[in-house]
C-alpha cells in the first residue's frame, strides 16, 4: 500500500472540492472493496476523501411516488427497510444474496455501485492488465476465464462486473444522482455503467470529480411478481457465474410488464429492451421464456473454460421467469432451487 493523504469532508460541496482539485483522489465510505483493492496496490489513490458522516443515510419517499436511497445506506438497511421489502422485494433479494451480513452492515449504496471486477489478473499486480495498466492487454484472453464475460466484451477486456445490487437496480430501472462542480447531474443506470470497448479502465460514466449522493426508484416496483436468482459455485459468499433478476406485471396468466436483467456475464448489467417486448402482451410460457432468452443472448462469445455460461444462462432466465409469473420468488435463505 502506497502512501497516500486522508480528509473528511464535512458537506458535499467539500468532498466535490477536494475530488475537483486531486484527480487521483478517491471517495472511501464503508471501504468493503476500496481497501482490498489498496492492500494489493491494485488501487493507488494519492487522496482519500472520507465521507463516512455526510447527511446521506435516509431512505426517502420521492414525489413521484418511489424512493430516494442515500449514497450511504448500508446494504443491510437497504435490504430490511420496510418499505423496499414491500415495494421492492426484488432489490431486497439481490442484496441478500451477496457478500455476507458483516460486509453487507459496512457496504453502501453508493459503493456498490462502484464496485471493481474480480478478475483474477486485475487483482495480481504481477500479471498484465489493461483495466489496471492500460495498452498492457488482457491474459483472461486464452488464460483462465471460467469467470469472465461471454457478453459485451471486446479484444481488450473481458471481465465482469461483480454486484448484484446492481443486477436488480438495472432492472428496476434505478436512477443515479451524482453532485459535482457544475451542481447536480442524474444518471439513468442503464448508462452509469460501461462496457470495455478500447477503455476497460473507465468502468463508469462518472466524472472524477462527481460525487454519488442517492438513487432513484421509480414507483413500479413488481413487487407481487419478481425474483432474483443466482447461480455460484458455493451457497453463499460468492459472486455470480450467472445471476437473473426479474421483475413482471400480470394480468392473469398474461405478461404486461416485464424487465429481465443478467449479472455475471457482462462488464455492466445486462439488459435488452427487445427481450423484454417480446415477454409483454402474450401468456406467461415456457416457449416465450426461451425465446425472450435467446434474445437476450444474441452474441454470446464463450471462451475456453467459461463456454458453459452461455446454456447455465439460458436456462437460468427461463427458470427466473418461471418463479416470478408464478409469484415464487427464490429464497435467499434456501437456496434450493424450485
Amino acid at each position: 500500500m502506497i502512501r497516500f493523504d486522508y480528509t473528511r469532508a464535512g458537506t458535499v460541496q467539500e468532498a466535490v472540492n477536494a475530488l475537483a482539485a486531486d484527480p487521483q483522489a478517491q471517495v472511501i465510505a464503508g471501504g468493503t472493496n476500496l481497501i482490498d483493492l489498496m492492500k494489493y496496490n491494485v488501487a493507488t489513490p494519492t487522496l482519500l476523501v472520507d465521507i463516512g458522516k455526510l447527511p446521506l443515510r435516509s431512505i426517502e419517499a420521492t414525489d413521484a411516488g418511489g424512493l430516494r436511497i442515500g449514497a450511504l445506506v448500508t446494504n443491510a438497511a437497504l435490504a430490511y427497510d420496510e418499505r423496499i421489502e414491500a415495494e421492492y422485494p426484488l432489490l431486497s433479494s439481490a442484496i441478500l444474496a451477496g457478500a455476507t451480513g458483516q460486509l453487507r452492515n459496512a457496504a453502501t449504496t453508493g459503493g456498490n455501485l462502484l464496485q471493481r471486477t474480480r478478475c483474477y489478473y486485475f487483482y495480481d499486480t504481477g500479471t498484465p492488465c489493461n483495466k489496471r495498466e492500460p495498452g498492457t492487454g488482457c491474459p483472461a484472453i486464452g488464460g483462465v476465464n471460467r469467470i469472465h464475460a461471454i457478453m459485451g466484451a471486446s479484444d481488450t477486456c473481458i471481465a465482469t462486473h461483480p454486484s448484484d445490487m446492481c443486477v436488480a437496480m438495472a432492472a428496476l430501472e434505478a436512477e443515479i444522482i451524482v453532485e459535482g462542480p457544475g451542481g447536480e447531474r442524474r444518471i439513468p443506470f442503464a448508462r452509469f455503467h460501461r462496457l470495455p470497448g478500447d477503455e476497460p479502465w473507465k468502468d463508469t460514466t462518472l466524472a472524477s470529480d462527481e460525487l454519488i449522493v442517492a438513487v432513484e426508484l421509480p414507483p413500479r416496483g413488481f413487487a407481487r411478481h419478481h425474483t432474483y436468482l443466482k447461480l455460484r459455485d458455493r451457497l453463499s459468499y460468492a459472486f455470480a457465474l450467472v445471476s437473473v433478476a426479474v421483475g413482471l406485471e400480470m394480468n392473469g396468466d398474461t405478461i404486461t410488464a416485464a424487465r429481465l436483467a443478467l449479472g455475471g456475464v457482462a462488464h455492466k448489467p445486462w439488459r435488452l429492451p427487445e427481450a423484454e417486448a417480446a415477454l409483454t402482451g402474450g401468456p406467461a410460457t415456457d416457449d416465450r421464456f426461451v425465446h425472450a432468452a435467446d434474445l437476450l443472448l444474441n452474441g454470446a462469445v464463450g471462451h475456453e473454460h467459461n463456454r458453459f455460461k452461455i446454456d447455465l444462462a439460458r436456462r437460468a432466465i427461463v427458470r427466473a421467469l418461471g418463479q416470478a409469473a408464478a409469484g415464487t420468488p427464490q429464497s435467499q435463505i434456501d437456496k434450493q432451487i424450485r
